[in-house]
């Protein structure tokens, strides 16, 4: 009987599927919906899984009814909450078995192999997550408000703040400040506008279907502001010393997680995630071995986890 293993990489913005066989070989890979857990219920997660798993099939060209002979592992955004992946376990699947874990952990089986150590994700967000002598520690994820300390979305924000101050005149200005300035309109009137959103006349709805709530804003969502890092870049080569000073406040969000990792005995970091990779040369030279670059995506680390979990079904 054929034994076959689907992984999930449900992200917010889609849903990559993948299905291989027992040896871990590709065989057909899709791209659905969105799939983050804290949207509508996760109802638009599990209609994208359901439909990118009958197109995995289709491509793949196996029979759909296979899916009883299949063991699956979700990684996905949204998957902070034990509630929440216990939830989305419960759902009607067609599989022989389901495992749903945060994205972060996906993300530790592929770059690790399956292995022990540290993952950090630097990217749009951040978080961290280490597997030592069995036990799983994790640090971070908590969203932009609270948390994504090491980000492209934090470090866009930090870089929007720091060059309307400068406009104000309260700091130094730098070729990097009147450049973000510029690509937000030109004012700082301009950038409050743009950081509100107030051009995209949104409206927030209470419960009751009444305009507006006391306790919420609209504003730019996260990703919008981890636009800003190719500007960030660009000035950060050219020595800019806000881009340097930035850098330095990037570095010792860094530095904190580092801490964490070695204070419970983790031995090495790999790096995830766009921002991540970019500040890879940097990293190597601050942490030296420390610190690595990931063996597989995310995606082939949920069929990793797959097989792990259901080894001896």
């Amino acid at each position: 009987m054929p034994r076959y293993y689907l992984g999930v990489d449900g992200g917010g913005t889609n849903c990559r599927i993948r299905l291989s066989n027992e040896n871990l070989e590709t065989l057909a890979e899709v791209k659905n919906g969105r799939a983050n857990l804290q949207i509508d219920g996760g109802d638009p997660a599990y209609k994208a899984i359901l439909d990118g798993t009958r197109d995995a099939f289709a491509t793949a060209g196996i029979d759909y009814a296979e899916t009883a002979n299949t063991f699956a592992c979700f990684g996905m955004a949204g998957g902070r909450m034990d509630s929440a992946r216990a939830s989305f376990a419960a759902r009607s699947w067609p599989f022989a078995g389901v495992s749903v874990y945060d994205d972060i952990d996906i993300a530790h089986a592929g770059a690790l192999g399956g292995g022990e150590g540290g993952v950090v994700i630097i990217g749009t967000g951040s978080a961290a997550m280490s597997i030592v002598g069995g036990k799983r520690y994790q640090a971070g994820g908590w969203g932009f408000h609270i948390g994504d300390q090491m980000s492209g979305a934090i470090l866009g924000r930090e870089l929007v703040r720091y060059a309307v101050e400068a406009e104000d005149g309260l700091v130094e200005a730098s070729p990097l400040t009147r450049a973000v300035v510029a690509a937000l309109g030109g004012s700082n009137q301009s950038v409050m506008t743009w950081a509100f959103a107030t051009e995209m006349d949104l409206t927030i709805l209470s419960r009751d279907g009444s305009e507006g709530c006391d306790d919420a804003l609209i504003g730019r969502a996260p990703g919008e502001f981890g636009k800003l890092m190719p500007l960030f870049f660009d000035h950060l080569e050219q020595s800019d010393p806000v881009a340097l000073k930035l850098l330095d406040i990037e570095m010792g969000y860094i530095d904190a997680y580092v801490r964490w990792f070695k204070s419970h005995g983790a031995e090495v970091m790999a790096i995830v995630g766009g921002l991540g990779q970019r500040l890879f040369p940097r990293l190597e030279e601050r942490y030296g071995s420390f610190v690595a670059l990931p063996k597989f995506e995310p995606l082939h680390g949920a069929i990793i986890l797959a097989q792990q979990n259901f080894a001896s079904n």
